[in-house]
């Protein structure tokens, strides 16, 4: 049986590949993440369940991104040692977010609107787009 993480593997690769192959993967930006990281331990019964899942961290997560602009081989950041907190170059959201929007050409600050006294974006204003630059 094949484990399901290289599953997703192969596929990613796949995508990768045929959009380099057709001239596409320079101008397309490809993110592979999701809103939350995952505690790296079990949370056992302590929800009162008998689940034994994990919980949401958002003081860790991993994301990739490949193609559009993006310098590949690298690695920004790091965790403690069980992986529950950024310790080395943490990356907040909101410059995730500014960089994304970068990468795709927009700058994040042309995105504010004022809305029941205060200015409004994507990023909430803040965010620095720097992560794009690295």
């Amino acid at each position: 049986m094949v484990r399901p993480g290289l599953r997703r593997a192969g596929a990613i690769l796949g995508l990768l590949a045929d959009l380099k192959s057709r001239g596409l993967l320079d101008t397309t930006l490809v993110i592979w993440g999701g809103e939350f990281g995952r505690t790296p331990t079990s949370d056992g019964s302590a929800s009162g369940g008998d689940s034994q899942g994990r919980d949401h961290n958002p003081y860790g997560f991993t994301i990739w991104m490949a193609g559009g602009g993006v310098k590949g081989g690298k690695a920004i950041g790091s965790t403690d040692e069980i992986g529950l907190r950024a310790v080395e170059d943490p990356v907040h959201v909101h410059d995730l977010h500014a960089s994304i929007l970068a990468l795709m050409g927009l700058d994040h600050q042309k995105l504010t609107y004022f809305f029941q006294g205060r200015d409004y974006r994507l990023t909430d204003v803040e965010g620095s787009m720097e992560l794009a630059k690295r």
